[in-house]
Formats: structure tokens, sequence, C-alpha cells
């Protein structure tokens, strides 16, 4: 059972801004993805729900990103408390797990403060 429950944004929200770093070290912006539907997945690598559903997250984005969707990752984790999750381990996971999408990183938490996620995985679909 999940300790940390969910928080929803209101319906019909936008989808709140974000300039973050890829894995890759490239600045990803919410605006990029203007005009498609996004999904926002706060996530991190040492999450058991994570890391369970990481075959079903690759298969997912690789289906609906070939139908228009956009998909991106963001891992808001204090890299202190959870080395893990720094941006490092992040391009490890992202390359082992084969993931289409922008593996992202909030070291500030700013973003996460924005979407009010409260947990991993926490899923925000836009359109």
């Amino acid at each position: 059972m999940v300790k940390t429950a969910s928080t929803m944004l209101p319906l019909g929200t936008s989808a709140p801004d974000f300039n973050l770093v890829n894995v890759d070290g490239q600045h990803v912006r919410r605006a990029d993805f203007d005009g498609k539907p996004l999904l926002v997945i706060f996530m991190c690598n040492h999450c058991p729900f994570v890391i369970h559903l990481r075959s079903a997250l690759k298969a997912f984005a690789d289906e609906y990103i070939s139908q228009g969707l956009a998909v991106v990752g963001i891992s808001s984790n204090d890299v202190s408390a959870y080395p893990q999750d720094g941006p490092e381990q992040m391009k490890e996971e992202a390359v082992s797990a084969g993931y289409a999408f922008a593996y992202l990183f909030d070291g500030t938490q700013e973003t996460a403060k924005a979407y009010r996620a409260a947990c991993t995985p926490d899923f925000f679909l836009f359109d």
C-alpha cells in the first residue's frame, strides 16, 4: 500500500511550466510540447512501485508516443538523501530501461511543487 496518497490538480488546469535538464544535459521545457497532449510522470530510480512498472512504462510510452502523446518523466528526489536518484544514475536507468521519453531532473523540487506531486509514480495528463 502506498504511504502517501496522490494529489490532483483541478480538472481543466493547464500544465505548469518547467525548464529542466534531461539525462543528456539538454534543457526541456513544457512549451516544447505545446499543441500535444502531455503525460508528466513523477518517478525515481529507487521507488519500488516505479521499478515494478518499469517495463509497462516503457511499453505504454512507446505505443502512445507513436500516436502523438508527449511523455516526460521527472525525478524530484533529494539526491543527498537518495543518491541513486541523481542525474548520472537517471541516465543509466533511462538507457537500461530503454525509455523513449525525456527523463528530467528537478533538483529544486519547484516543478514537483507546481504540479502538487506527492509520491512516485505520480501521473498528470494534460490535453
